[in-house]
């Protein structure tokens, strides 16, 4: 059987940060090029960068969140160009603002076809939720590492809630151990 690990990806990460001011983006849209701020239908300020691809929403108390970039290394450097774009319009921001990682989301592949029926009885409910008519994977949540794992019968894996790319291996190890144990991976 190959290793799952080996098919890990990371498909997005989520950081946070923050740049100890308010700030008024209606002003800060206008100075900086490629800004998109509306309001009206999200409250906060959205900059994209496309290398690495991220989009950063910069919301008025100074909070920054960083989306879709595809690993922790692209945050950093993503909100570097944002810091050093809001620099250029001369707001003052510490030299190495700290940033969060909230969030990883990777996908893996068991390799082969999972009996969801049998894995939602095998694993025990307390720790799943497995609705087929709402939706088609089974939802395994972790206590170690503690993340969320979507489960499809196609052996495909997403795990979320990860805050180090190294909760995604421990969890696909921790899930095959236990599909393993149960007589589940085919």
């Amino acid at each position: 059987m190959h290793d799952p690990k080996t098919t890990i990806s990371i498909e997005n990460v989520v950081a946070s940060t923050g740049i100890g001011q308010e700030l008024d983006l209606q002003s800060v849209a206008m100075d900086l090029e490629g800004a998109d701020y509306d309001p009206e239908q999200f409250p906060g300020l959205v900059y994209r960068t496309q290398s690495p691809k991220s989009a950063a929403l910069i919301f008025r108390s100074g909070k920054i969140v960083c989306t879709g970039a595809n690993s922790t290394e692209a945050v950093h450097e993503s909100l570097a160009i944002v810091f050093e774009k809001l620099r250029d319009l001369q707001i003052p921001i510490a030299e190495d603002p700290e940033i969060t990682v909230q969030n990883i989301v990777t996908s893996a592949d068991l390799g082969t076809d999972l009996n969801l029926n049998a894995i939602a009885i095998g694993l025990g409910l307390e720790n799943i939720e497995y609705e087929p008519e709402q939706f088609p994977g089974l939802v395994y949540r972790l206590d170690d590492p503690d993340v969320v794992a979507l489960l499809f019968g196609s052996g495909k894996l997403v795990i979320t809630g990860g805050k180090e790319p190294s909760d995604a291996e421990a969890a696909v190890d921790v899930i095959t151990d236990r599909l393993d144990d149960l007589g589940l991976l085919a």
